[in-house]
């Protein structure tokens, strides 16, 4: 199998082109291709830089004459979850004739798409891209070749990087950037590139706030990496 990250603008995709109107994003949860009408249907995730800005996004992709239909089914604040059906883009039409599938989901912002596409082999791949590229704008952010085992592995073992992820996302927001802060600076390379005087600084806080934080950011990973370990199948 290979596995593709694409970067893609689609000219006739109603979620791109919404977001080059208005500063909203969109990440499918849910989508299931209808290969008889031609038709995607999706469950989106949708945010906004504001409850206003929220709304005046879902309006403009109601509007859009590729859109069949949009039903919110919740909305708190910023973000929203809709469903949507959407008549067939030329890139779908594409990576279904090569007979490719989706691996992981769509995301949508300022005007691009991240596409998660397998195929059997090099070969049509190569195709598929090169037919992809005749009517969208595309670049590959990353290209794998996949054996059966390691297929095999990634399902096995879903379960565990799911419980690594919801542990990445319960980091606050000053523990990851003062995390990604420390790492960026050296941190923790030996000898140290940055020490705790300098992330207190950066952050404009006392050195044993900014310890606090990294300690915290560290404890949270490092239990949730052991707890990853102790399900992944064929590890003792």
């Amino acid at each position: 199998m290979i596995d593709l990250d694409i970067d893609m603008r689609q000219y006739d995709c109603p979620f791109i082109d919404t977001t080059d109107e208005v500063p909203v994003s969109f990440s499918a949860m849910q989508w299931h291709l209808d290969t008889s009408y031609g038709q995607l249907e999706t469950r989106m995730i949708v945010k906004g830089e504001s409850r206003e800005t929220l709304t005046r996004g879902l309006q403009t992709l109601r509007d859009h004459g590729n859109i069949t239909s949009c039903v919110s089914l919740k909305k708190k604040g910023d973000t929203a979850t809709i469903r949507t059906v959407i008549e067939e883009t030329d890139a779908m039409s594409v990576v279904q004739n090569h007979d490719g599938y989706i691996t992981g989901p769509f995301n949508i912002e300022d005007g691009t798409e991240i596409w998660h596409v397998g195929f059997d082999d090099e070969a049509t791949a190569d195709r598929a891209l090169s037919d992809l590229d005749d009517e969208n704008d595309v670049a590959v952010e990353s290209r794998t070749e996949l054996t059966v085992a390691e297929l095999f592995d990634v399902i096995e073992n879903a379960n565990a990087a799911h419980s690594f992820l919801d542990s990445c996302r319960a980091l606050t927001d000053t523990e990851r950037e003062t995390l990604v802060a420390a790492a960026e600076a050296g941190y923790f390379e030996t000898p140290r590139g940055a020490s705790l005087d300098d992330l207190a600084e950066e952050f404009d806080v006392s050195k044993t706030a900014a310890s606090m934080n990294l300690r915290r950011a560290e404890r949270k990973l490092v239990e949730a990496t052991i707890e990853s370990m102790s399900s992944l199948r064929g590890v003792e």
